[in-house]
């Protein structure tokens, strides 16, 4: 039987591989991370492991997952332990992970994960659990409160199943005990995390206990950040070119890029890993780095996710290494997105943009388009749809904005170019199914069926004719001529 990484085989690795240079047996758990996907070991589990082997503190990383055990069921044995590959047409270099010492599973130990939160120790929790984890409307940033799962959690606080129902039983409990409230620090792609965070737990706790949503609005911080690294899914080809420099088998390595960056606010209120010392940015307003990356990486990315998988291709990298596209995307970022950001003096926007440029095209990461593609209904609004309204307002065109809101339609008609079914991931997708099944194949009536879904266009878009024009006649040139068509007739314009 091959032998698992871990702690009695990091000795063993190779010295090419990077180890941790501090003592984890020592580690307390200073933060829990929620959503203990791909990106969060390979970004903010990096920053704190590289925090720890500067300058050791009691910051070790509780890791949850809000949905299935595959996770800890990779990295228990290996006592948290993981690889991180980074790649790029240089080459590859390894490294093992070590700021993560637990893995919990909150569907089978609520209370386990509730007594973790409440440990005095905790002094941050951080989270990557998507757009859709947040229980909140896309269009307008609040709680959900209809949610069936949001009701459950409400009625049965001590067993909760969501993200809002943990923290706010959680610090419910440190208030009680005496407990000074963990700063909580949102890492997903939503504008204004912090605030929306904010704002969701607050109105959770005003529903579940009247007078808890004053404490945590004058306790808990909620800092804001963005987040910026590509980290693809990882493939079983990944892991077998991984475990072969190994020499050991390592069940859940991540794949990224050299690529890495990290903006927040500096409200911490119980203290912080010196994240700074490895490159993260402490800022005292992360908005327009926030906007930056949602509308021109994140835009982008969506962008290419269904216009490229509409053209056939299956990742970001095939899809940009099309010149077509490649152009399609640089006009989009300079011309539509660009002149509505707001950047603060010194930051280089162009700079930035040929970065991502660099960086879609990275053959050694197989990002697939289909990946990007999911959860377009929690995407849209903050990724294409802020700027739109920014443009429609200045009388601006939107013809490239407007061909990736088409694609996304086009795209969750659940049926590709050549004819074979297209498997839609979304929250709404049954939804959207019914909704384009009853449209038909026909611009004029699937681009109003599919506006029609108020918490992703809100009520302003489809009652824009501008808007609503454009996207009809977008997607009319989808259904006639097809994605890459489409794409250059507007990669030069």
């Amino acid at each position: 039987m091959t032998r698992r990484l871990g702690s009695e085989t990091l000795a063993a690795l190779p010295e090419t591989v990077a180890t941790p240079r501090y003592d984890r047996r020592k580690l307390d758990v200073g933060i829990v991370h929620i959503g203990l996907g791909a990106f969060h070991r390979a970004h903010q589990a990096v920053y704190t492991d590289d925090a720890l082997n500067r300058s050791f503190g009691p910051w070790g990383v509780c890791g949850v997952s809000l949905r299935n055990p595959d996770m800890r069921n990779a990295l228990a044995p290996q006592n948290g332990l993981y690889t991180m590959a980074v790649r790029d047409e240089g080459g590859e270099r390894l490294r093992v992970i070590g700021a993560l010492t637990q893995t919990l599973v909150a569907p089978e130990d609520p209370r386990a994960v509730l007594d973790r939160l409440s440990d005095p120790t905790v002094r941050i929790v951080t989270m990557t659990v998507t757009e859709k984890g947040y229980c909140h409307n896309p269009a307008t940033g609040e709680l959900d409160d209809r949610r069936p799962e949001v009701r459950h959690d409400l009625t049965n606080p001590t067993q909760p199943i969501t993200l809002p129902g943990f923290l706010v039983e959680s610090l419910r409990r440190r208030r009680a005990a005496g407990v000074p409230p963990f700063t909580v620090a949102s890492c997903d792609n939503l504008p204004n995390n912090g605030e929306v965070t904010a704002g969701i737990l607050k109105t959770y706790a005003k529903l579940l206990e009247p007078g808890l949503d004053h404490w945590i609005e004058d306790h808990v911080s909620c800092p804001s950040s963005m987040v910026d690294r590509i980290v693809p899914s990882t493939a079983d080809e990944d892991r077998a070119r991984v475990n072969a420099v190994l020499g050991v088998e390592d069940a859940s390595p991540v794949v990224t890029e050299p690529f890495t960056q990290w903006v927040f606010e500096d409200r911490f209120s119980t203290g912080r890993p010196a994240w700074e010392d490895e490159g993260a940015e402490p800022v005292s307003d992360v908005r327009p780095y926030e906007a930056m990356k949602l509308r021109l990486l994140n835009a982008s990315h969506s962008c290419i996710a269904y216009l490229g998988y509409l053209a056939g291709y299956q990742t970001v990298a095939e899809t940009v290494a099309d010149p077509v596209f490649a152009r399609f995307i640089a006009a989009l970022m300079d011309d539509e997105v660009t002149p509505m950001l707001r950047m603060p003096a010194g930051a280089d926007l162009t700079g930035y943009k040929a970065a991502l440029l660099v960086r879609f095209a990275n053959p050694a990461l197989q990002h697939r388009t289909w990946q990007i593609a999911m959860d377009g209904t929690q995407k849209l609004p903050q990724r294409l749809l802020g700027t739109i309204r920014q443009r429609l307002d200045a009388g601006l065109p939107i013809d490239r904005l407007a061909l990736g809101v088409a694609g996304w339609m086009r795209y969750v008609r659940g049926v590709d170019e050549t004819g074979r079914p297209i498997d839609v991931r979304d929250p709404l997708a049954d939804r959207l199914r019914a909704l384009a099944e009853n449209a038909g194949p026909v611009a004029g009536r699937l681009a109003p069926a599919l506006l029609s879904v108020r918490e992703v266009f809100g009520d302003d878009l489809p009652t824009s004719p501008v808007f609503v024009e454009a996207v009809i006649s977008a997607l009319d040139g989808l259904f006639d001529r097809g994605a890459w068509y489409c794409v250059e007739r507007l990669a030069d314009a």
